[in-house]
């Protein structure tokens, strides 16, 4: 667990350039025996890994890449990136792979042992920071055989749900297309590609008063122009466009899109656009909630160290976030709430598969999320610990599905009786909509001789810590 949790923080990847992140998991999967499939959904760093043979097939999935400038030295409780501006595992993705591959190869013991039947299938969520890849895996139809799957994120909780699970959203890119011309000499030549997405901004941004209060939608523009003495010919704006249901996410959209139409009319440029990804909003199954929530009980949380303890009341205090340290209690499974703003493709997995999503505790509570702050405990024996109690919860579900036939009858029935009675999943992608692979390429090229460096070297050090020579935990005195 150790070894692929500290490995997976070394490489620090971005969504759809994991190369060896995908390199370094199929390997070790494929000399335990598992068939790998590389490439698949015309994604090359997404891949599946199959063992076994016969119905119930149990899948497993967990993200593999990594947060844009969050470069950080693991266990250091203050800002300390190993390679200034680089990427870095600021979201904690590095963990998840380490509990679903251990958690397949016990299994794949046990089921060897006790001639237990079943198929065993792991993939990992590429690019899920972009929502880019699982609606793919879904129309390259991955999961048509799959009875059920066991979805986990790193958190600081120790937790599972049911029911309704984050919001769904559309990413896009606009693209502006103008004239170039001397903006000093004859500015009246040129049609600026940046008025329009400026325009667009503008008009989004008075428009959000009159937008339901369910809704999140954010953007980032993406290019601005060249020079200021050149009137921008090409410039672009990416929005995320969040909300609680299929209809509402293609309303918000069509009123983005019809943003940009007047933007461009505006400004005298054109506009296209670009679907980035897209996700369902996620809906999680009563009754694998309910079997994952008695084994996160029996696990119970991890023991942590005083050191564990330093570290988080450590950070804590240095990013004026509330002091308390690491919980010491699994949470209690409790009835749908009020869905959050966050979003994750696994949404599109679980309107065609009876899904779950454990919360396994290998971070510290308090924290912002998507930050280098989030990456201070993902190579530490803190995430080992939470990673290890995220796998036990992991294969004794897996197992209940194997052992029970009940519970996947009970999972299915709530799947057809209840989640899809009165919605059927469509997805949010095109037909002509494809993988989004450009993406982060140039950021990855730019970076990666520095992060090469930093690869962690199991052979040569039992731990990444004892590689970078930091002692545990590092806090400020």
């Amino acid at each position: 667990m150790q070894q692929i949790v500290d490995q997976l923080f070394s490489y620090s990847e971005l969504g759809f350039q994991e190369v060896e992140t995908a390199r370094y998991l199929t390997g070790l999967l494929e000399k335990n025996g598992f068939k790998i499939e590389r490439g698949v959904a015309g994604i090359p760093t997404a891949w599946t890994a199959t063992w076994g043979s016969g119905k119930p097939t149990i899948g497993f999935m967990t993200d593999i890449d990594c947060i844009p400038r969050a470069s950080q030295r693991p266990g250091v409780a203050y800002r300390a990136p190993l390679v200034e501006g680089a990427p870095g595992h600021g979201e904690g993705h590095n963990s998840g792979p380490a509990v679903n591959i251990v958690a397949g190869l016990v299994l794949k013991q046990l089921m060897e042992q006790y001639n237990i039947p079943g198929t065993l299938r792991i993939y990992p969520g590429v690019a899920e920071e972009l929502v880019g890849s699982k609606a793919y895996l879904i129309r390259a139809g991955l999961f048509k055989d799959v009875d059920l799957v066991l979805g986990a994120h790193v958190s600081s909780d120790f937790a599972t749900g049911w029911g309704q699970f984050g919001t769904g959203l559309v990413s896009v890119r606009y693209e502006f297309h103008g004239k170039a011309a001397h903006a000093a000499m004859a500015p009246w030549l040129g049609r600026s590609a940046l008025d329009g997405v400026e325009l667009m901004n503008i008009g989004w941004n008075y428009r959000r008063e009159h937008l339901p209060l369910s809704q999140r939608s954010h953007y980032v523009i993406v290019n601005g122009g060249d020079q200021p003495n050149v009137v921008p010919s090409e410039a672009s704006v990416w929005y995320y466009f969040r909300e609680l249901d299929f209809a509402s996410i293609e309303n918000l959209f069509e009123i983005g899109n019809t943003m940009a139409n007047a933007a461009a009319a505006m400004s005298g440029t054109t506009v296209t656009r670009k679907m980035l990804g897209s996700a369902w909003p996620g809906h999680m199954n009563k009754a694998i909630a309910e079997a994952q929530q008695k084994n996160i009980e029996q696990v119970g949380m991890p023991q942590w160290s005083a050191d564990d303890q330093m570290l988080a009341r450590a950070l804590q205090k240095e990013i004026g976030a509330k002091v308390e340290g690491l919980a010491t209690a699994v949470k209690k499974l409790e009835p749908p709430k009020a869905p959050l703003g966050f979003s994750d493709d696994i949404g599109d997995i679980s309107w065609n598969v009876p899904t779950t999503y454990l919360l396994f505790p290998a971070n510290i509570p308090n924290l912002p999320g998507h930050s280098w702050e989030n990456a201070v405990a993902m190579a530490t024996p803190l995430a080992h610990k939470g990673a290890v109690a995220g796998a036990k919860v992991q294969a004794m579900t897996a197992l209940d599905a194997l052992l029970r036939p009940e519970l996947l009858k009970d999972a299915w029935a709530y799947f057809n009786e209840v989640q899809t009675k009165d919605v059927k999943y469509a997805p949010l992608i095109g037909a002509a909509d494809m993988p989004a692979l450009e993406m982060n390429k140039e950021t990855m090229g730019r970076f990666l001789p520095e992060l090469r460096k930093y690869y962690y070297d199991p052979l040569k050090y039992p731990s990444y810590l004892e590689q970078l020579k930091i002692r545990y935990p590092t806090v400020r005195r």
